[in-house]
């Protein structure tokens, strides 16, 4: 894939210029899409083989048809734009840089699901995101495709931006609504799902910001189109966010039949010639890998094999002068920072693992360190609610692993 997909209009359009992005195709597939069946439009995206991109990697086709078969009104779509994963900043790129994308993607799913409200939910890190956003809005809404009958059609749907505070819990969808809802930002216990009783109770199709880039290409191109990139069980192109010990640190664009090692190369190898000591995958959530992992392909499938999650994109290349002890103790200070509190698994699983992780660290750890650090993973991932405190260890066991502890 060497013409970029999703990256294609950044820096050629003006982001803040409707005409712009008309002119390099954009609301061309709102415009087919209300000329087709809803069920069509869930079908195209069932059949492209689209997943999630901000890190569970749900079926995304399969989540739309789960609302638009809810017979409950109203319905609302989402767009999961707290974008607080550390070393992930792709999200930023697309909304700064493309914003309309966003807009048209919201609508088309109205379409498709039978919604007609669409919130965004924008990091509250993220001033300039959020303020080329609430522009594009303004301007889709004067232009007709957002409002009542858009596009003189019988279809009617508009959107309304919210901003995060700073809390990475929020990331996870249910506290995403209590937020959005005006409550404490807290994850639900599930069941019920979103697309059955989500935001406000009602059912809810959320997708995350580079999710919902990808589906005016599958509108306009077919889901024939989306399968013929990448390998067969990854389909469509897929942000990496490429940052730490690397020449060109930014957002690159690629199949997800591409090597780990390809990706650093595209950002510039390995800065200063130094040898790569670790790579953090996926963020804080994700795993670290070694240099013995570099050929595997940043696929799903290539991932597992070597125990790493895709997760938002993220790679963190770390050299041989980085302190292991340190990063990780970061890791766990953050997880330990960021629990929301809600249940205790999470709330003292991740306190816990901090303290043990700074004693081992000062050379002051207790017989039996290890194994509790093992027990407290095994408890935050049976019985924490959400996400959070179930990947809250993944970093810091593979990162002991590499360390031979």
């Amino acid at each position: 894939m060497e013409t970029p997909i999703l990256l294609h209009r950044i820096s050629r359009i003006d982001p803040t210029c409707l005409a712009d992005y008309e002119a390099e195709g954009g609301f061309k597939a709102l415009r087919r899409a209300l000329m087709l069946r809803p069920e069509r439009i869930v079908e195209m995206v069932k059949a492209s083989g689209l997943v999630g991109r901000g890190g569970a990697a749900f079926p995304t086709g399969v989540k739309w048809e789960g609302a638009a078969r809810q017979p409950v009104a109203p319905k609302y779509v989402v767009c999961n734009a707290d974008e607080s994963e550390p070393g992930t900043f792709k999200d930023r790129v697309l909304m700064e840089g493309d914003p309309f994308a966003i807009v048209e993607a919201m609508t088309i799913c109205g379409y498709a699901i039978g919604a007609e409200k669409g919130y965004i939910y924008v990091r509250g890190e993220y001033p300039l995101a959020y303020t080329r956003l609430a522009h594009a809005v303004e301007e889709a809404r004067k232009a007709g495709y957002l409002g009542a009958s858009i596009l003189g059609s019988d279809f009617s749907f508009d959107i309304e931006l919210r901003r995060g505070a700073g809390a990475y819990v929020c990331g996870e969808e249910t506290a995403l609504f209590e937020s959005i809802e005006g409550k404490r930002g807290q994850p639900r216990q599930k069941p019920p799902f979103p697309t059955e009783a989500g935001l406000f109770g009602k059912p809810t199709v959320i997708n995350n910001v580079e999710t919902f880039a990808n589906i005016p290409w599958i509108v306009r191109n077919g889901p024939e189109w989306f399968r013929s990139i990448g390998p067969a069980g990854a389909p469509g192109p897929k942000l990496f966010c490429v940052s730490g010990a690397v020449n060109r640190p930014g957002v690159y664009e690629a199949p997800m039949s591409i090597t780990l090692r390809e990706l650093i190369e595209r950002a510039g190898g390995v800065k200063d010639g130094r040898r790569i000591q670790a790579v953090l995958v996926g963020g804080a959530a994700g795993a670290f890998v070694g240099p013995d992992a570099l050929d595997v392909e940043m696929s799903f499938e290539g991932l597992r094999q070597v125990g790493a999650p895709l997760g938002s994109g993220a790679v963190m290349v770390i050299d041989d002068r980085a302190d292991m002890w340190e990063v990780l103790l970061r890791i766990a200070r953050f997880f330990a920072h960021e629990s929301c509190g809600k249940c205790y698994p999470c709330q003292l699983g991740t306190q816990r693992q901090w303290e043990i992780l700074q004693r081992m660290r000062q050379g002051q750890g207790q017989p039996g360190d290890r194994a509790r650090l093992e027990d407290l993973w095994a408890t935050m991932i049976d019985a924490s609610i959400c996400g959070l405190g179930q990947t809250a260890g993944s970093a810091i066991r593979s990162g002991l692993a590499l360390m031979g502890g």
